[in-house]
């Protein structure tokens, strides 16, 4: 990739961030001083160490630890989406989970108020605005992910507006955890799931028959199955891709291989996104330029997935309307 940046002047969007895969190593290395943890396995020369997914996840846990309270996630909160403020980046859509809130003894209420403070505080110094996706996880199994889904229902919280479910692909089938979609979707929110990341085309096919969410996480395996992306398009259920994540874990090899162009021109509708950003060495910005420059997408492509990106925002309709104006203009 050549050094320069083809892809600075373009308004950017994301609906697929994890908030702690989002921390900076500056301000993990600041908290791991404020707490006295030594991180050295987890972080060398300003970079995260991993090897491989189960590793990625023992590193991703040990970050996670080091916030601890609810300022500690307004901290990272706002820090994140003032890093995508500064690439003009005008909407984020961040995924949380409040089980973590509760295993680590914060209380999932303090956890997601933290988070809210860093959105409010974000907004005021930058107008960026960001909505919450509460998560369940997969590997915890079915009863952990329903409590998940009945938090955010009775949440009522205007920031939270999307539910969805993470964690390790390979467990359980999705027709165990339908119960916490439904109680999702009744409560009125947007719903989203990983599938056809670590697992093949069959997990995007059980997705869209037994959930029926309107955006797929990941979903890029649905390429190996040409039926399935001419299900997804004629569904017009969105993909949230991020190609930096799916190299860095050897979904597939390298961006020639990427299927994001292929899955574009089939009909697909698709957006870029950095899922845990800083693990997988990459960020919004360098989502875009990967685009750009290892796909050789010009900018009114690149434009039309940020503009997939807010139509499929789990926002009310006159935040939509505004989001889109600003791309426009």
């Amino acid at each position: 990739m050549t050094g320069f940046s083809n892809t600075a002047h373009l308004l950017k969007a994301e609906i697929h961030c994890h908030l702690e895969g989002a921390a900076p190593p500056s301000l993990t290395e600041a908290q791991a001083e404020k707490y006295n943890v030594d991180i050295r396995h987890i972080l060398r020369d300003g970079a995260y160490v991993w090897s491989d997914f189960a590793e990625f996840l023992v590193c991703y846990d040990a970050v996670a630890a080091l916030f601890r309270t609810a300022e500690d996630y307004a901290l990272l909160t706002e820090t994140y989406l003032l890093e995508l403020a500064a690439v003009d980046t005008i909407y984020s859509e961040i995924i949380v989970s409040p089980d973590h809130g509760d295993r680590i003894g914060l209380g999932a209420d303090a956890y997601i108020a933290g988070v809210c403070d860093g959105i409010h505080a974000a907004r005021e110094k930058t107008g960026i605005e960001a909505r919450i996706i509460v998560t369940g996880e997969r590997h915890f199994g079915p009863d952990r992910v329903v409590s998940a889904a009945e938090y955010a229902a009775r949440a009522k919280n205007p920031l939270v507006t999307g539910f969805n479910m993470a964690g390790e692909e390979r467990m359980g089938r999705v027709a165990d955890y339908v119960r916490a979609f439904d109680i999702a979707r009744d409560a009125g929110l947007g719903l989203t799931v990983h599938a056809g990341e670590v697992c093949g085309a069959f997990s995007v096919a059980d997705a869209l028959d037994l959930v029926k969410p309107s955006r797929i996480g990941h979903g890029v395996r649905a390429i190996e199955d040409m039926a399935l992306v001419e299900r997804l398009v004629e569904l017009g259920t969105v993909l949230e891709v991020c190609p930096g994540s799916n190299i860095a874990l050897k979904v597939f090899p390298d961006f020639d291989s990427h299927p994001l162009r292929r899955l574009k021109a089939a009909g697909v509708r698709v957006c870029i996104n950095s899922d845990d950003p800083p693990f997988f060495h990459t960020s919004l910005a360098r989502e875009y330029e990967i685009a750009s420059q290892d796909m050789n997408m010009a900018d009114a492509e690149i434009n039309a997935m940020t503009r997939t990106a807010l139509e499929a925002a789990f926002v009310d309709e006159d935040t939509r309307a505004k989001l889109l104006a600003r791309l426009d203009a």
